[in-house]
């Protein structure tokens, strides 16, 4: 690909990374669950009817992993904020794979531009 065109569609990404919006990394989970009560419906063992659904976050920020519960009004906020996290990751690996192209390329100019340079050395 040439240089300019790489370019260009670098431009394009920090066009696309400004316009991102709110984001977080993780994903969610959405949780059933069996509790400790005797007698409880959820323990019933012909029809169990499940606790839930509880919906978990789960990411891992500077190494460390984090859980947390996320209130079923709060899904689709949350949602949103992992889509665009995702885009986000797209766009700057996409854009790390062009910068490593024209930096590639332009070693091989300036290359190509010292051998075409006569040396004056002394005899």
């Amino acid at each position: 690909m040439h240089i300019q065109k790489m370019e260009k569609q670098v431009e394009k990404i920090k066009i696309a990374l400004q316009k991102v919006g709110e984001m977080r990394p993780g994903s969610i989970n959405k949780q059933l669950t069996i509790c400790g009560r005797p007698g409880c419906r959820c323990q019933d063992s012909e029809n169990p009817k499940k606790h839930g659904p509880y919906y978990q976050l789960s990411y891992v920020h500077k190494g460390k992993s984090t859980t947390q519960f996320i209130q079923k009004q709060f899904v689709p906020s949350v949602a949103r904020q992992l889509k665009n996290f995702k885009t986000f990751k797209a766009l700057t690996t996409e854009w790390v794979e062009l910068a490593l192209a024209i930096a590639k390329e332009k070693l091989e100019l300036e290359k190509q531009l010292l051998k075409s340079v006569p040396t004056n050395k002394p005899d």
